[in-house]
C-alpha cells in the first residue's frame, strides 16, 4: 500500500512533533530569551521579557524552568531530551535553591540554641520553686 503525499507529510509531521525536538527548541529559545537577553539583540520584546521575568520570586522562576524542562521529556524520554533539557531544569533548581535562603553559619545557630535553652531552664526553675 503505496501512501499519498499528504500521508507522508503527516507521518513526518507527526514523528518530529512526537520526539520532543520543536519543545526542547522553544526551551532554548526561552531560557536564552528570559537570562540572556543581550544573546538576542535583534528581537526587540527581548528586553521587557528579561525584565519581567526579573520582577518574578525565585520560587516562581524555578517552578517555571523546571516545569518548563519537564514537558519535553514527557513527550519523548530518550537520553537526548534528558540531556538537553538538563541545563533548564538546573536552572529550576538553582533558583529554588535561592528560593530556600541562606544557610545559617553554626555561631549563630549555637547562639539561638543556647538562648532556648537558657530560656527553658528558666521556666523550669519558676515551675519547681512555685511547687515548693
Amino acid at each position: 500500500m503505496t501512501m499519498t503525499r499528504e500521508g507522508r507529510f503527516l507521518s513526518g509531521l507527526s514523528q518530529v512533533l512526537g520526539s520532543g525536538g520543536p519543545a526542547l527548541s522553544t526551551n532554548a529559545f526561552v531560557l536564552l530569551l528570559c537570562e540572556v537577553p543581550f544573546c538576542c539583540p535583534f528581537i526587540e520584546f527581548a528586553n521587557t521579557v528579561a525584565a519581567k521575568v526579573d520582577q518574578l520570586r525565585s520560587w516562581q522562576k524555578a517552578v517555571f524552568y523546571c516545569g518548563m524542562a519537564v514537558v519535553p521529556i514527557i513527550i519523548s524520554l530518550t537520553l537526548t531530551t534528558l540531556l538537553g533539557n538538563a541545563v533548564a531544569f538546573a536552572t529550576g533548581v538553582l533558583y529554588g535553591l535561592s528560593a530556600l535562603g541562606k544557610k545559617g553559619d553554626a555561631i549563630s545557630y549555637a547562639r539561638i540554641q543556647q538562648q532556648k535553652q537558657q530560656a527553658d531552664e528558666e521556666k523550669l526553675a519558676e515551675t519547681l520553686e512555685g511547687e515548693l
